[in-house]
């Protein structure tokens, strides 16, 4: 048994991550399904729906759902579907977080979880016009204390960290 994947996001961003990811690695290794909410949609109904195919994908080792902003309406749904220890609801869903899953299948479901969120935060790079900087290195825009020119406070003042 594996962990079951659910992605409930607006319109048919779940759906498109998701084929983008399957291509990809070449096949999908996780039972997954993908909900599209609109504005038009009934919540109530979406939400049974969401219920419907939580439930299709727990096989016994439980589902991760990603959805795609907190607080939305697709993330709203998602936290009606949780059930300690049987879900765990992340969002800010994006293609490294959902890649990173893929890749682990075999993971339990916390710590698929820990995987998600690790892919999230460590497949957010910013790739300036002279080269990208992985988590951790300066770029050529940073200063020797790691500040980006704009984060810098003007001579001779104090920053909120209390350094001149």
């Amino acid at each position: 048994m594996s962990v079951g994947l659910l992605l409930i996001t607006h319109a048919g961003i779940g759906g498109e991550l998701l084929a983008a990811a399957t291509r990809m690695l070449g096949a999908c290794p996780l039972r997954a399904k993908t909900l599209a909410v609109s504005n038009s949609d009934d919540p109530a109904q979406v939400g049974a729906q969401a219920r419907a195919l939580a439930q299709g994908l727990d096989a016994g080792d439980g589902v991760l759902v990603l959805t795609d902003l907190f607080g939305s309406t697709p993330a709203n749904i998602a936290t009606g579907l949780c059930d300690a220890g049987r879900t765990r609801i992340l969002t800010g869903v994006n293609l490294p977080m959902l890649v990173r899953v893929l890749n682990y299948p075999q993971l339990p479901l916390e710590a698929m979880a820990d995987k998600a969120l690790s892919g999230a935060r460590d497949g957010v790079l910013e790739c300036p016009a002279v080269g990208c900087a992985a988590p951790g290195q300066s770029t050529p825009r940073q200063s020797a204390r790691g500040q980006s020119k704009a984060e810098q406070p003007a001579p001779g003042s104090l920053d909120p960290t209390g350094r001149t």
